[in-house]
């Protein structure tokens, strides 16, 4: 595990803080987005905070499987149904939330998926590691540690298999 034993520990009350200070970097910034666009399921909690402090009230979600388990990953995202439509899209200004860049290979899918519909697209994440394939625009603090997210870093109080639901 990089960055030894030590963790990125996240709770509720500094993902707070983390979504207020990114949402002033992007306000800094001048961008203002049309849409949110959120990469589920930890950029649920990034978008949704992101969107209440940036008064964008269109937010749009992705629903892309790439960690199948704690460091276990397919070999290439994949987008889950149902994919959003990207005329809905059309010209306007994405911002892609999410948890964290780690190998950015989901970021990636999202954002060449948004690419050459939208007039600008920007990603916004608490986290960034070294190694993401993505650069992205708007990041709260870079590490190379594992991250224990507050909503992940309890095991599910039920196990479901098979809950993905085809459109």
């Amino acid at each position: 595990m990089a960055g030894g034993d030590e963790r990125e520990n996240l709770t509720y009350p500094l993902f707070g803080q983390a979504v207020r200070e990114l949402a002033q970097t992007i306000v800094d910034d001048g961008f203002e987005p049309d849409i949110i666009l959120s990469i589920a399921r930890g950029g649920l909690f990034v978008a949704g905070g992101l969107g209440y402090a940036l008064d964008v009230k269109n937010l749009h979600v992705m629903n892309v499987e790439f960690y199948v388990g704690v460091g276990a990953t397919l070999d290439m995202p994949v987008m889950l149904p149902p994919v959003p439509d990207v005329v809905a899209l059309n010209e306007k200004k994405v911002l892609v939330a999410d948890d964290v860049a780690d190998t950015g290979k989901t970021l990636k899918l999202v954002h060449d998926f948004c690419a050459g519909h939208v007039a600008d697209v920007r990603c916004a994440v608490i986290y960034e590691k070294p190694q993401s394939l993505v650069k992205c625009e708007y990041v709260w603090k870079r590490t190379d540690r594992w991250i224990n997210f507050p909503w992940s870093a309890q095991p599910p109080v039920v196990s479901r298999d098979g809950q993905v639901l085809d459109a």
